[in-house]
């Protein structure tokens, strides 16, 4: 029996399982054999299973190799040659024995088959799997052809290392083993380029916004949280550039807010600033800049409370897609001092 090894991916993390072989109905336990039958059984070893020992699980001749996948542009023999390459280079440091693969995409009667698709069937019922193969130890367990799973999606890197690490399973490797770099359960996947936060018209995945004010170094708290509700209420209202159905509601906590807002008499801000702002969110793709925004922090600066709401509007409007001015609600693009501490919601 065969166990099915799974990388099941978190965000950009890669997290493995393995899933346990069970004793069917059907099954009944064995006793352990005693002291005379287990030497006997020893003395008995074939040579075939001394060869495969120093072989490996698939002996001497090439592993011949067949790629299914999508047609969808990607070159995805290349990252399964990528992969096989590693192995062959690596082998008798980590595995022990020497593994020869010969990568036919459309070999028609292959020891081995790396499929890839948008999702990783049956393995071990992790519908989030970045890819599957079985454990393989002894070349008992190969019915021809084994099929690896491989989830599409990823960066060429990172699929290639994925096909790396589901091929080390099939090599007799489990999780932890070396190079732990590879075969460890957890690893770090970049997807295929995406579109940056900036160049979104929206850079939230959501838009019902928890939202925590902390308004003890205000100069008037309680107009100060007025302030900021006014003007969250001008975007809930609907407002030029913004989506329609936004909705923000406020908590106690702030590790269970969105946007967080605070007021400070000694700027972070840098000279002069009334106000900044921070934002956190995704990079899936590791390019270094954010895809998706999922923290947005601003910070008051010894403001006179008449212009607070000014100011969160400000920011509100800028990370939720308009960072140029232009862009921005009329009251935000060139707004005088005067008009900052006005009713601009109304």
């Amino acid at each position: 029996m065969r166990l099915l090894v799974c990388c099941v991916v978190a965000l950009v993390l890669l997290a493995g399982c393995v899933a346990p072989s069970a004793v069917g109905p059907d099954q009944q336990r064995t006793q352990t054999p005693d002291s005379a039958a287990v030497a006997t059984d020893e003395a008995a070893e074939t040579e075939a299973a001394i060869s495969q020992r120093s072989t490996g699980p698939w002996g001497s001749d090439p592993v011949i190799v067949a790629v299914s996948a999508p047609s969808d542009g990607r070159n995805y023999t290349m990252l399964v040659e990528a992969a096989t390459t590693y192995w062959e280079t690596e082998d008798s440091r980590y595995l022990g024995y020497e593994i020869d693969y010969e990568v036919q995409s459309n070999a028609t009667n292959p020891d081995l088959i790396v499929s890839f698709g948008p999702e990783v069937p049956g393995c071990s019922g992790h519908n989030e799997a970045a890819g599957c193969a079985p454990y393989i130890t002894d070349g008992s367990q190969i019915d021809r052809p084994i099929e690896v799973y491989i989830k599409t999606g990823f960066s060429n890197d990172s699929t290639t290392e994925i096909v790396a690490h589901e091929l080390g399973h099939t090599l007799g490797l489990a999780h932890g083993d070396e190079p732990t770099r590879l075969m460890n359960s957890t690893s770090r996947l970049y997807t295929l380029p995406q579109i940056n936060a900036t160049d979104r018209p929206f850079p939230w995945t959501h838009t019902d916004f928890a939202v925590y004010i902390d308004d003890s170094d205000a100069r008037d708290p309680d107009g100060s949280r007025e302030q900021v509700e006014q003007a969250l209420d001008y975007y809930e209202d609907g407002s030029e550039g913004m989506p329609d159905n936004l909705t923000f509601r406020y908590v106690s906590d702030p590790a269970d807010a969105d946007i967080a807002i605070s007021f400070t008499d000694t700027s972070p801000c840098g000279p002069d600033a009334g106000s900044c702002a921070s934002i956190g969110g995704y990079d899936p793709d590791g390019d270094g800049a954010l895809e998706t925004y999922d923290g947005l922090r601003i910070v008051l600066v010894d403001l006179e409370t008449d212009a607070v709401g000014w100011h969160v509007g400000y920011w509100v409007a800028h990370y939720f897609g308009a960072e140029a001015d232009s862009e921005k609600p009329e009251p935000f693009r060139s707004a005088t001092y005067e008009e900052r501490r006005s009713e601009w919601w109304a």
